[in-house]
């Protein structure tokens, strides 16, 4: 437990020291600039996404876990009342601030493994952030996803398949059996952080578990998504 308590440490220095170039990553710039071809499919099934979580219409007052650089926060404002965004990085809130630019969001800085919520949301939305909680957290972690939402309410999330072409040039993904990746900033400072592949049964057994409904879907290559619904009644 040791080592990921550190890992996690860790994680949370990195993405601070990070975000001035976390962009870079997802439109495939520098370092994860992998080829005219690679890229072309990364931005398709990105757009297969962006479609998927349109549809799916998360609405009213959303609860944005680790919301980053606003990627994605600037697509929530399209139906959203309001959004309450939190991420544990002064940093990346910073410049999802000057990006997004909307008086529908409000954010919180707070490790999300600490934070618990004062009220109940319509719906839930995280981006590439499941692969970064422990084994040994999902649960909590989970139960805390449905605490947040109110019965009916909707989630959707999103996350990277395992693929070597979707990280930098200079990083090599964990083992299979590993929590543990090594990453690195464009300086050359290397960092350890969690980054866990769950499958899609894993991941299906540990929503319902936390009394959530899912739906787990992947594109060809990239990435997987969910789309969830918190039941009206539960038993747990």
């Amino acid at each position: 437990m040791q080592v990921i308590n550190q890992a996690l440490a860790g994680q949370k220095s990195y993405y601070q020291l990070r975000a001035k170039e976390y962009d870079q990553w997802w439109y495939r710039q520098g370092r994860y600039d992998r080829g005219s071809n690679a890229n072309a499919i990364w931005f398709e099934e990105a757009h297969q996404v962006k479609i998927a979580l349109s549809q799916f219409s998360l609405e009213g007052h959303i609860l944005e876990l680790a919301p980053g650089t606003g990627i994605w926060t600037e697509t929530l404002t399209e139906k959203a009342i309001s959004i309450t965004a939190v991420d544990a990085s002064p940093e990346m809130i910073s410049i999802n601030q000057a990006k997004v630019r909307s008086a529908k969001v409000q954010y919180l800085v707070a490790d999300l493994f600490e934070w618990e919520p004062a009220q109940s949301y319509d719906a839930v939305f995280f981006s590439f952030w499941l692969s970064h909680v422990p084994r040994e957290r999902l649960d909590t972690f989970l139960h805390k996803v449905n605490a947040c939402l109110r019965p009916g309410g909707k989630l959707f999330f999103l996350d990277g398949l395992r693929q070597e072409t979707s990280t930098a040039n200079d990083h090599q993904l964990p083992l299979e059996d590993s929590q543990i990746m090594s990453r690195k900033l464009n300086d050359g400072q290397s960092f350890s952080i969690i980054k866990v592949f769950y499958s899609a049964d894993e991941l299906q057994k540990a929503f319902e578990a936390a009394g959530l409904l899912i739906m787990i879907h992947q594109t060809p290559t990239y990435f997987y998504y969910g789309l969830g619904l918190k039941p009206e009644s539960i038993s747990q």
